[in-house]
């Protein structure tokens, strides 16, 4: 049977030691013993347990004088105490009232009786003890600096602390019962979701389970960049589907990170620099090598300069990360989409592309914009390109970009006719050195940072952006959504 809580038996005779014990063995407690007053204050002390059965006749400190004690320490002064005599004057059971005994049994007992009295008194102890941790609870969430949400099943808000009122923008409690709203309606009055896969099963996990989810308020000329981080979790059995929200303000660890990625204003031209010069060398040297040289020695001077041609590219995909992320969104420097096909055009050659096209739709003025630099523009461009051409099963993809603006959004699609990728996969690419292989064997070229610059520079800048797989053709689809504003 398992356990319902200690019980600590205190009486200086054996007999009625053993008697008692006998009496609750079958219930399940786990039984404490102490022979005399000093010991009972120690065992309570070293145990707190549920219950004390206090013999009222002992020599030395009587069961009064223990109750009295007891009740005198505040570790002690809540633990329930039955008081177990022979005694059955007026007298006797005021003075263990006034010593703060909490009920008496009788002797002889009766089973029943003296069984129930101790599972009563046990019970509302444990209730009482858990109605004190459910009050700690309350208030330690109440002053927490994190947000706390409870939601339903319809994603209805059952409950938030004041920092969640704060993060969604409601006023303080009136005291009323009524919801406020859903969670999501009230996050996207002013936040975007992002990477929005990760938000498909809302309230249920991600999938995959360990993926991010952001609520993340772009810069604005008046305020800085807010970043949000969700975690949710069942609290409840299945049929009631209730979960446990948490929102937690990550921005001074994503800005921390940011700050850390500017490590390339010591470290960038000193990089970039010697793996030139490194490149330089050993192109001249590949060039001059002597007519009669060991044909072993050709093939190794082969292998070393595809070795530091690696190398290159890992380095500069490195530092052209860091800087992307450590870029600034520009508060007055914008690209206008008239400049988009030309763009496309310089990165396609820079990338290597021979096949691809580009079209726009929607596009009524010239003067239309995005919050982005024409660099940056083409920056995130060329990283597209970029990865359609390497994860491509020839190295020569079919790209199509499309442009189409509605309203004050601005949709850019890069298509092509490479891989297929799996719904995990989907999710991950945006995560920093994730490579879409099977198991990270080093292989795959460059090192999983140039999507991540995109989402880096797009988030920031309050788009969004998402990857799924072409429905007519093996192929991906990257679209990024970008607000844009008119002269």
């Amino acid at each position: 049977m398992p356990q319902r809580g200690a019980v600590l038996i205190v009486d200086d005779e054996p007999g009625g030691r053993e008697t008692l014990e006998a009496l609750l063995l079958r219930e399940g407690y786990e039984l404490l013993f102490a022979a005399n007053g000093q010991e009972a204050l120690e065992q309570a002390a070293m145990h707190l347990p549920d219950l004390v059965l206090l013999d009222v006749m002992m020599p030395g400190m009587d069961g009064f004088e223990v109750c009295r004690r007891l009740r005198a320490d505040p570790r002690l002064a809540e633990i329930p105490v039955i008081m177990v005599t022979a005694l059955d004057d007026r007298d006797s059971r005021l003075e263990g009232i006034a010593a703060g005994a909490d009920d008496f049994v009788s002797k002889p007992f009766d089973r029943v009786e003296l069984r129930t009295r101790v599972r009563n008194t046990v019970r509302l102890n444990r209730y009482r003890r858990l109605l004190l941790e459910r009050a700690k609870f309350e208030w330690a969430v109440e002053q927490a600096d994190d947000g706390y949400l409870v939601l339903n099943e319809d994603d209805e808000v059952l409950y938030l602390n004041p920092r969640g009122r704060l993060y969604l923008g409601l006023p303080p409690a009136d005291g009323q019962d009524a919801s406020p709203g859903k969670f999501l309606e009230l996050a996207r009055r002013q936040y975007r979701c992002e990477p929005q896969e990760a938000w498909n099963a809302w309230p249920g996990l991600p999938t995959p389970p360990d993926t991010p989810r952001y609520l993340v308020r772009p810069r604005t000329s008046t305020s800085s960049e807010f970043w949000l981080q969700v975690h949710i979790a069942e609290i409840t059995p299945p049929a009631e589907q209730r979960y446990l929200v948490r929102l937690r303000d990550v921005t001074p660890g994503v800005l921390n990170q940011l700050n850390m990625w500017s490590f390339q204003g010591l470290v960038n031209h000193k990089l970039r620099t010697s793996v030139s010069i490194l490149v330089g060398f050993i192109d001249i040297l590949a060039e001059e090598l002597p007519a009669g040289l060991d044909p072993e020695l050709k093939a190794y001077c082969a292998m070393i300069r595809e070795g530091i041609m690696r190398l290159k590219d890992d380095v500069f995909d490195v530092l052209r990360y860091v800087n992307a992320s450590d870029t600034p969104v520009p508060e007055k420097e914008r690209c206008p989409l008239a400049l988009f096909a030309q763009l496309v055009a310089n990165t396609a050659a820079t990338a290597g592309i021979g096949k691809c096209t580009f079209s726009c739709t929607g596009l009524s003025s010239d003067e239309v914009s995005v919050p982005l630099s024409s660099q940056t523009v083409e920056l995130i461009l060329l990283e597209l390109l970029e990865n359609a051409r390497k994860f491509h099963p020839r190295k020569s993809p079919t790209v199509e970009v499309r442009l189409s603006v509605s309203g004050e959004r601005a949709r850019l699609q890069v298509i092509d006719d490479g891989l297929t990728l799996a719904p995990d996969q989907l999710v991950r690419i945006w995560t920093p050195y994730y490579q879409a292989e099977n198991g990270f064997s080093g292989a795959v070229p460059g090192m999983g940072l140039g999507l991540p610059v995109v989402a880096t520079l797009v988030w920031r800048a309050g788009g969004t952006c998402c990857a799924y797989n072409r429905e007519d053709r093996p192929g991906l689809v990257i679209e990024l959504l970008l607000p844009t504003e008119e002269k």
